[in-house]
């Protein structure tokens, strides 16, 4: 067999076992690997490429390689599911380098982590201030998670008092200019409803690149033609505004009227429709 395809038949072999054994040991991001689990990665990575190429020795012997990595590896990671020592001792513990706006230079040091890096890291998460930080610690993946001080964290509906219902997971409803079906009927919705929405924008089905509905059953699109700008739903606003009109309304019909009962049910109902519109006005701004 000549060499090149010997080669080529070998690094097919090579990817087919890379890719099961890689599906085997699970996924992570880069910076969620451990040191070990870095170290393992580029091994078997190293060991792929010898089985390719090395046609010199028995491709089986990097096959036994690479299984005993991964069998150690897989070993390691539930025995680290199982014990918390052994987390520690092989992922290594976090490590505090921020409390209450004072930076522990000894734990810097423990880390090997200068100030120029520190604060580069803090910058990464929006903080430019350390003494604005409540408590930064380093991650056993070398992640810097930050907990700000709460007179600079930000304001949300909490802190104001404010219920704000669920949000449910935007469905893709059209992509590349077809109809997809699964997301429509998760919604509630049918493929009638759809085109009455883009008869209302103008716009034909196999002209819209992306289309989301939101968890209000507005309908977002995106078109192929990039010079063309699509107008933004707008039933929340309109329902806001109509909320208002009412309100001013029964307000008017209290200020006209001579009856006097008459005058303060108009009064009553006008304040009740207030507080309506003050505990949905958040979810029909945003």
């Amino acid at each position: 067999m000549p060499d090149w395809l010997l080669v080529a038949l070998r690094t097919l072999m090579a990817i087919v076992i890379l890719f099961g054994m890689t599906k085997l040991l699970g996924k992570r991001q880069v910076s969620q690997l451990s040191l070990f689990e870095y170290i393992t990665g580029i091994t078997i990575g190293s060991l792929a490429g010898y089985i390719s190429l090395d046609s010199e020795v028995n491709w089986y012997l990097g096959l036994v390689a690479l299984s005993v990595w991964v069998l150690v590896s897989l070993g390691i990671e539930f025995l680290q599911m199982k014990s918390k020592r052994a987390r520690d001792f092989i992922d290594s513990k976090a490590t505090v380098l921020i409390k209450d706006g004072k930076i522990l230079e000894d734990n810097l040091k423990k880390e090997r982590l200068t100030t120029d890096e520190l604060m580069e890291q803090l910058r990464r998460k929006n903080v430019f201030q350390a003494a604005n930080v409540e408590f930064a610690i380093m991650e056993p993946s070398g992640d810097i998670n930050v907990l700000l001080t709460k007179e600079n964290q930000p304001l949300t509906p909490f802190h104001l008092g404010i219920k704000v219902g669920p949000e449910q997971e935007p469905q893709i409803v059209i992509m590349d200019g077809k109809v997809m079906d699964e997301p429509l009927a998760t919604l509630g919705l049918n493929r009638q409803w759809l085109n009455t929405e883009l008869e209302k924008i103008g716009v034909a089905i196999e002209n819209v690149f992306l289309g989301q509905v939101d968890s209000y059953g507005q309908l977002y699109v995106d078109v192929f033609d990039d010079q063309l700008k699509m107008p933004k739903p707008q039933k929340k606003a309109s329902l806001l505004a109509t909320l208002k009109k009412c309100e001013a309304d029964l307000e008017m019909f209290g200020l006209s009227t001579d009856e006097e009962k008459a005058k303060k049910l108009y009064e009553r109902c006008a304040k009740e429709l207030e507080l309506v519109i003050a505990e949905v006005k958040p979810l029909l701004i945003r």
